[in-house]
């Protein structure tokens, strides 16, 4: 197959285009605010097989239905409760995922095998062109193989998955650059899942309090069954083993500092980088200090070690407040949370 690069800045088709492909069955990658998606027709089970094939991903990873107008939320939700208005009125469009109980015309394939589903109304203007383009609702997990770091960019995605697809909607760089945040409407209290663009805060000023599941702080088994996607399973990782070291950016850089060897690579922040120069395989991904810009670069930072000799990545890693916390929560699953808490060693 040969995947076609569609660039709507230059061709005034390329939105038709994508809907037309996406109509008759295909799977193509169309850009987000939060990283590239992978999308088909979230309503035809053959369409969403094709997801999983490219992907590689196992079919019991449930995915994220993406929607452009709050009307579609009726054919793919069985219900809307206050709590799922108020969210929508505060962050959609953007970078939330809200999970609900679903309709029986969600296929089984497309929710993992769950009775709930996902449910995302993206911001980006091209996304939702080519949502109504479709004239369906699309499912679409991050536009990458199965494991690997999310995709930021049209290039990214064409690296993964040319061959494979029919096509990629090129839309430019993410903005947010981590997936969106998804919470969970389908207990006695809203429970977040995956921390991401929304941070916990900002799901707390609106529902109060909000559960926070355990998959975000510990390795979660194969085995077990999850509500929604990067709950389980190794993901964003490069093909090198990694290890966060968490603790102020002073002591973390000290203690990797101490570590180098001939092929170690580096993710540190900007600001300490001149501490490993010359000594390692290193990638920044913004000052120590800027959490959003360390979410739009860490992706990008983590593919570009695959093209390097390292054997061993160690990886610094921001404090778990705002978007920071879907800056680690990323990190710690690239490393398969195998995680060096200097903060424990000096309590």
């Amino acid at each position: 197959m040969q995947t076609k690069l569609l660039r709507p800045s230059e061709e005034p088709a390329a939105i038709e285009e994508a809907g037309a492909l996406l109509r008759a069955g295909e799977v193509v990658g169309i850009p987000t605010e939060t990283v590239y998606g992978l999308a088909a027709d979230a309503l035809n089970p053959q369409a969403v097989k094709r997801i999983f094939e490219a992907k590689g991903r196992p079919q019991d990873n449930p995915l994220i239905v993406h929607i452009a107008d709050l009307s579609m939320v009726r054919e793919i939700a069985t219900e809307f409760p206050p709590e799922a208005q108020k969210l929508a009125d505060a962050f959609w469009p953007g970078p939330l995922t809200i999970i609900l109980p679903k309709q029986d015309k969600i296929p089984m394939v497309t929710s993992g095998g769950l009775n709930t589903v996902g449910i995302r109304f993206p911001v980006h203007p091209m996304a939702q062109a080519i949502i109504r383009a479709a004239g369906v609702p699309l499912a679409a997990p991050s536009a990458n193989i199965s494991g690997r770091p999310s995709t930021t960019t049209a290039q990214h995605v064409m690296e993964d998955l040319h061959g494979k697809i029919a096509a990629v909607v090129d839309g430019g760089p993410c903005s947010v650059g981590v997936e969106s945040t998804v919470v969970s409407l389908c207990g006695e209290r809203p429970r977040l899942l995956r921390p991401g663009g929304i941070s916990l805060e900002q799901l707390q000023s609106v529902l109060g309090e909000v559960d926070v599941d355990r998959a975000l702080k510990e390795k979660i088994d194969d085995s077990e069954k999850v509500s929604a996607p990067g709950m389980k399973y190794r993901h964003y990782a490069p093909k090198a083993p990694v290890t966060v070291v968490f603790g102020t950016p002073e002591a973390s850089a000290q203690y990797i500092a101490q570590r180098l060897g001939q092929h170690t690579g580096v993710l540190c922040f900007d600001d300490c980088a001149q501490l490993f120069c010359g000594k390692a395989v290193v990638e920044t991904f913004g000052p120590s200090d800027d959490e959003a810009q360390q979410a739009r670069e860490v992706f990008d930072a983590l593919r570009r070690f695959d093209d390097t000799d390292c054997t061993e990545i160690f990886a610094q890693c921001p404090p778990s407040r705002g978007i920071g916390l879907a800056v680690a929560n990323r990190i710690k699953k690239a490393a398969g949370f195998h995680v060096i808490d200097l903060t424990e060693e000096q309590a």
